[in-house]
């Protein structure tokens, strides 16, 4: 069985680190530069960066703090927010990441997902499914997290697979800063569905909630922020309980 990954996020709103609840009431929580450089000091097995403004604001990702970060970090590194182009999904590689997450822009144009693909390889691009609970399903929104779509989150996750996404980074809108566990209904539901990883998002409060989304949920990756960069709980508290668990992490 493949490492289960433990993934700080760094939610990052005019150059400052925020973290908020359910999409809302944000605060600042440090410095993007020196949080990336700490987790990957740390253990993290990859690093999200997401300027969560960018596409509700019709603006690029900030890319000068990206390659700020990217100097800093030596593990898998992820960008995300204002992805719109193949020049953007090439600007930010060239400032250092690794991968791209895409949202807004593969909603209003999925065949973006198969032209990224086929530029850069399937590896390199990350679907981001922003979803809500909506009666029996869940609806995923787009501008973070800010526009409805209508559209139905499992049945986006696997068209994006079929246009060419390596990987689905899912948050779960509802769950998201409450620290009161990931949604496994919706991570297990979409995990099934998919033949790639999925990185369950939202919700995490305590070591146990990264258990059961690995083992109830089917998850491949955990995304945590809050948790972590309030120091509530460390990365490598997170792993050596893992490991105790039998669940396999890199330590």
């Amino acid at each position: 069985m493949l490492a289960k990954r433990i993934i700080p996020c760094l939610d990052v709103d005019c150059g400052r680190v925020t973290k908020g609840v359910q999409f809302l009431k944000h605060k600042d929580a440090g410095d993007p530069v020196e949080l990336g450089k700490f987790y990957s000091n740390q253990g993290a097995d990859e690093l999200v960066f997401l300027d969560i403004t960018a596409s509700y604001q019709g603006r690029k990702t900030i890319i000068d703090v990206v390659g700020k970060v990217a100097k800093e970090v030596f593990i898998p590194f992820t960008v995300g927010g204002g992805i719109s182009s193949i020049d953007d999904i090439k600007t930010i590689l060239r400032a250092g990441a690794d991968k791209v997450s895409v949202n807004t822009a593969a909603v209003k144009n999925p065949r973006f997902i198969s032209i990224g693909a086929n530029a850069f390889g399937n590896q390199c691009i990350v679907l981001a499914i922003d979803a809500k609970k909506k009666n029996d399903s869940w609806e995923i929104y787009i501008h973070g997290g800010r526009t409805p779509t209508g559209i139905d989150a499992v049945e986006w996750a696997k068209e994006g697979v079929t246009k060419g996404a390596g990987e689905i980074l899912l948050t779960s809108m509802d769950a998201d800063g409450t620290k009161q566990g990931y949604d496994i209904e919706l991570t297990k539901t979409i995990s099934e569905q998919v033949s790639v990883p999925v990185i369950a998002s939202g919700g995490a409060g305590k070591v146990e909630d990264f258990r059961d989304v690995f083992e109830q949920g089917k998850a491949d990756a955990t995304l945590a922020a809050s948790l972590f960069h309030f120091k509530e709980i460390t990365i490598k508290e997170v792993k050596e309980y893992l490991q105790d668990k039998k669940i396999p992490v890199r330590i």
